[in-house]
């Protein structure tokens, strides 16, 4: 299925924030030539073409999976790709994700410190390894729990930005996010149609130059609640 068009949430003279539906691209991959969240971008912004540093990237100071929806923040100008670079690189940006899980996370909320590298011989990422390894940490808060279809809503707040570190995370502690078709339970049969993983980015708190923090929000799409109203 053809996904649906990004929506603008925020602008201003230096960023857009808009929410990527998913199944998007953010941008074009070595063997995929379809439309992406660039093209989008440039068919409304075309100035944005000259900005970052990938002419194949112009923009994108951050990114979200295909199979994950929600917010993306873009650079409208040099400057404000560099400050925002530099806000993510140092950790200074917020940002919250709802998440499906199977299995049932008994603690209200904590912390996942697990650091993340590649598999061997594969594209996934693995907490099992000790090879190249880069730190991660995930703070997650349990928003509901769905005892009878073992699963359950949490809200996760990732403090570094490493490849998958949601999905790997989640994984690793088991308690894999409903849908995930690489680090999943592939073979899981669910009580209601998705052909996506249950990740949306919700939420993202952006300190701003002037010294005020831009908060966005945005609601889980019509699609997620369904789902959780009959899980209730």
């Amino acid at each position: 299925m053809k996904p649906s068009a990004p929506t603008l949430v925020y602008e201003d003279d230096d960023m857009l924030i808009v929410n990527k539906p998913f199944g998007l691209l953010i941008h074009q991959s070595p063997h995929s030539h379809e439309s992406t969240l660039v093209d989008w971008l440039l068919s409304i912004h075309p100035s944005i073409r000259s900005v970052g540093e990938d002419p194949d990237r112009p923009g994108i100071v951050h990114r979200l999976d295909r199979d994950t929806g929600g917010l993306v923040v873009i650079a409208k100008n040099q400057h404000a790709f560099e400050y925002l670079k530099r806000l993510f690189a140092t950790r200074q940006i917020t940002k919250h994700y709802l998440a499906l899980v199977f299995g049932n996370i008994k603690q209200d909320y904590g912390s996942i410190n697990k650091p993340i590298g590649l598999a061997r011989g594969v594209a996934k990422r693995t907490t099992h390894t000790q090879k190249k390894t880069r730190e991660a940490i995930t703070e997650y808060r349990v928003r509901a729990r769905y005892s009878h279809a073992n699963m359950t809503l949490v809200e996760l707040s990732p403090k570094t930005g490493r490849t998958h570190q949601l999905r790997v995370h989640m994984a690793a502690i088991g308690t894999p996010i409903v849908g995930d078709r690489l680090y999943g339970r592939t073979h899981a049969m669910l009580p209601f149609p998705l052909s996506h993983q249950f990740l949306f980015a919700c939420s993202i708190d952006i300190p701003k130059k002037n010294g005020e923090v831009l908060h966005v929000e945005i609601p889980l799409p019509n699609e997620l609640k369904m789902i959780l109203e009959s899980l209730s």
